[in-house]
């Protein structure tokens, strides 16, 4: 009987895209989060709700990898943020594309740079850019374009890795509300794509425009100061 809380936990653990363990981010005297435990089941879409400053940003950054908790612990795919790199993809608030360059140049360049890190999940770009209904031919510079093509342009962007779980933070951010439609029906979409091997794609969107993300929502995590405040299942459809 001893054994069960942690085979449970151990299952729990194994069937999770995402799972955090009481965690802090420290910033001196302050507290970006503060003791967080969740878990992000495998091919679950979770939208976190919040103020600027509530934390939704950097519990993002946590799960990619890119900052390192102050204490506590992060699992992704049963391991370490850095051991599954390569099925994560990450999409700022900036889009991180150069504003000079025609979209398919954009593309081309950084799956040069993560084949140059011995990554193997890059895909076409040409075919990213059909996805996210974009030309690959176009050969306006990514300057030129409107706020909602720049986001399908950083959308494609990391779709091109192919990834497994998809971090957006703020999407919607500068968007009207039919690029934002688009940008729903675009990501409803990418939840349908098989995954090689098996399993199924996770999605984790930050905002605090919860009428936009409410048609993706599985699950709705709201936070406050650092903290989730409150967990909210069945909320779309």
């Amino acid at each position: 009987m001893s054994t069960a809380a942690p085979i449970r936990a151990e299952l729990s653990a194994a069937t999770a895209a995402v799972s955090l363990d009481s965690v802090s981010r420290i910033y001196g005297s302050f507290a970006a989060l503060r003791n967080v435990s969740t878990t992000f089941p495998a091919g679950s879409s979770t939208i976190v709700l919040g103020e600027n400053g509530a934390g939704k940003s950097t519990l993002l950054r946590v799960v990619a990898g890119l900052i390192t908790p102050t204490r506590g612990k992060v699992a992704v795919f049963g391991g370490s943020p850095h051991q599954h790199r390569h099925r994560i993809a990450y999409m700022s608030h900036s889009t991180m594309l150069y504003d000079e360059l025609t979209a398919m140049e954009n593309l081309t360049y950084f799956a040069t740079l993560h084949r140059g890190e011995g990554c193997a999940c890059v895909g076409s770009p040409e075919m990213a850019l059909r996805a996210v209904g974009l030309d690959p031919a176009l050969t306006r510079p990514v300057g030129q374009y409107s706020q909602g093509m720049r986001q399908r342009a950083s959308l494609a962007r990391v779709l091109q890795t192919d990834p497994e779980l998809l971090l957006l933070d703020e999407p919607f951010s500068n968007l009207d509300v039919a690029s934002a439609g688009h940008l729903v029906e675009l990501l409803s979409d990418f939840r349908t794509w098989p995954v090689a091997g098996g399993g199924a794609r996770t999605l984790i969107l930050t905002t605090h425009q919860a009428s936009l993300a409410e048609p993706l929502a599985d699950r709705t995590l709201h936070m406050r100061q650092g903290q989730i405040i409150e967990t909210v299942t069945g909320t779309h459809g």
